[in-house]
C-alpha cells in the first residue's frame, strides 16, 4: 500500500496533460499510487496516459464513459488504498516537493487534512501571480503554527480556498466521514469542502505555495455556459450542510446567507449573455421560496447587508434578466457616485497652491459627472422597460391567454421545485 494515492480526473487535456503528470511522476516523495481516471476524452489523453504508465508502474489508469469531473473523482477516490489523499486537476501543477512536504506535516501534526496555498498561472501570458483567494493569509496569519477546527477560526472558514487540491487528505478521516463529490454538478468541490472543512477535528495550515492553478479561458469554470445555473443548487446545499451539522444558526448564519446572494449574482454575472435569461429564471424560482415565510424573509433582510438586500429584492421584483442588470448596475453607480461625493465633502477650500488636492478634486467632479449621467440613462431604461412590460399585460394576446398560462401553472406546480 502506498503512503499517498494521487487521484487525477482527466478530460480533454491533452495539451496540459504532460506538464500535469511530470510534476507528480517527478515528486521528491516517491511512495505514491497514482490514479488517472480517463473520463472519456475525444482528445489524445488516453494515449498520453497509457504512454507515461508504460514508465511508470505506480500509475493506475481507468477508462470510461463520460459521467463528469465528479463521477471521475469518486471512481478513483474509490480505487485508492493510500494512507493520505491529494486530488489533482489534470490540467495544472504540483511543486516537485509539494508532497514530501504536507505529508511530513500530516505526520508531525496528526491531523485530518493539511491545508496550503496555491499561485496563480496565466496560460496565454506565461505569468504566476498571486492571489488572497488561493493564498489565504487572513487564515494563515490567525492560525499560525496551531492545529484547528472550524470553531476555532469562525467566519474566517469562509476565506479558506474550496478547491480540493489545496489539501492533504488523511483518507481514514474521508472514508470515515462518508464524504464524496456531488455529481452531475459543477462547482460540486464547494460541497465536498465544507462538509470535510464541518467535520475536521485537526487542521495544520502549511504556509507554502505548493499548487501551480492554470487559467485559461476554455476551463469548466470559466466557461459561463448553462452548466453555470448548477451554482445555484450548490450554494442553496451549502446552507444544507450548515444545518446538517447544527452549524447554521448562530456564528455562520449570518455569512452563509450574504454568500449565497452575492455569489448567485456573481455567477449570474458571468454567464454568457445567451444563457441569462435561463439563469435569472431559476434563480429567481429559488429565491422565491425564502418569500413565502414571512416571518423568516424579514429575518432574513435584517442579516443581509445593504448591497445583498437590494440584490434580493433586485431579483425578486425584476421581470428579466436585462431589467435585473440594470437595477444592480444602477445601485452600484448610485453607491459609487455617494462615495464620489463624500470625497468631495473631504477637500475643504484648498490653497492655490495645492494644486494636488485641486487636480484630485477636479478628476472627482469629472468622475461624479459621469457618473450621474449614466445613473439617468439607466433609469430611463428601467423605466422604458416596465412600459413595455406593462402594455404586454394590457395587450389583448396577454389576456387571451391567460387560460393557458394558468393551466400551465397548474402542471408546474404539480412538478414542484427541485433543488438540484
Amino acid at each position: 500500500m502506498a503512503e499517498i494515492s494521487v487521484v487525477i480526473p482527466i478530460y480533454n487535456v491533452e495539451d496540459y496533460l504532460e506538464e500535469c503528470l511530470d510534476s507528480i511522476v517527478n515528486q521528491t516523495f516517491t511512495d505514491l499510487e497514482i490514479i488517472c481516471v480517463n473520463d472519456g476524452s475525444k482528445d489524445n489523453s488516453l494515449e498520453i496516459l497509457k504512454e507515461y504508465a508504460k514508465k511508470d508502474d505506480r500509475i493506475i489508469v481507468i477508462d470510461q464513459e463520460n459521467g463528469g469531473h465528479a463521477v471521475a473523482t469518486n471512481v478513483g477516490m474509490d480505487k485508492a488504498t493510500g494512507k493520505y489523499l491529494f486530488l489533482m486537476d489534470s490540467d495544472d501543477m504540483l511543486k516537485l516537493d509539494a508532497l514530501e512536504l504536507t505529508y511530513n506535516a500530516a505526520e508531525e501534526k496528526d491531523v485530518d487534512f493539511v491545508l496550503f496555498q496555491a499561485i496563480n498561472y496565466d496560460d496565454e501570458k506565461d505569468q504566476f501571480y498571486e492571489a488572497e483567494n488561493y493564498s489565504m493569509n487572513k487564515v494563515a496569519d490567525f492560525v499560525g503554527e496551531n492545529v484547528f477546527s472550524i470553531d476555532d477560526i469562525g467566519e474566517l472558514a469562509f476565506d479558506i480556498a474550496v478547491t480540493p487540491w489545496t489539501k492533504l487528505y488523511n483518507r481514514e478521516f474521508i472514508e470515515n466521514s462518508h464524504i464524496r463529490f456531488a455529481e452531475g454538478l459543477i462547482f460540486e468541490d464547494n460541497i465536498f469542502f465544507w462538509e470535510v472543512l464541518i467535520q475536521a477535528q485537526r487542521i495544520y495550515f502549511l504556509r507554502e505555495h505548493l499548487f501551480y492553478r492554470r487559467w485559461y479561458e476554455s476551463s469548466s469554470t470559466m466557461a459561463g455556459d448553462l452548466r453555470f445555473t448548477d451554482s445555484i443548487a450548490i450554494n442553496t446545499m451549502i446552507i444544507d450542510v450548515f444545518e446538517k451539522y447544527g452549524k447554521l444558526e448562530g456564528r455562520f448564519e449570518n455569512r452563509s446567507y450574504n454568500r449565497k446572494v452575492s455569489l448567485t449574482l456573481l455567477r449570474f454575472q458571468q454567464i454568457k449573455p445567451e444563457f441569462k435569461e435561463a439563469f435569472f429564471d431559476e434563480m429567481q424560482k429559488n429565491f422565491k421560496y425564502w418569500v413565502q415565510d414571512n416571518e423568516f424573509y424579514e429575518y432574513l433582510q435584517s442579516m443581509l447587508l445593504p448591497r445583498n438586500k437590494f440584490i434580493l429584492e433586485s431579483i425578486l421584483k425584476a421581470k428579466t434578466a436585462k431589467e435585473l442588470n440594470y437595477l444592480i448596475e444602477n445601485y452600484d453607480l448610485e453607491d459609487e457616485n455617494r462615495k464620489l461625493n463624500d470625497d468631495l465633502k473631504k477637500i475643504h477650500k484648498p490653497d492655490d497652491s495645492n494644486e494636488k488636492l485641486i487636480d484630485r478634486k477636479n478628476k472627482l467632479l469629472e468622475e461624479n459627472k459621469h457618473l450621474t449621467e449614466r445613473n439617468e440613462e439607466l433609469t430611463g431604461i428601467i423605466e422604458n422597460l416596465k412600459n413595455v412590460n406593462n402594455e404586454r399585460l394590457e395587450s389583448k394576446s396577454w389576456k387571451i391567454t391567460k387560460p393557458l398560462r394558468t393551466v400551465n401553472k397548474v402542471f408546474k406546480d404539480k412538478e414542484g421545485y427541485n433543488e438540484e
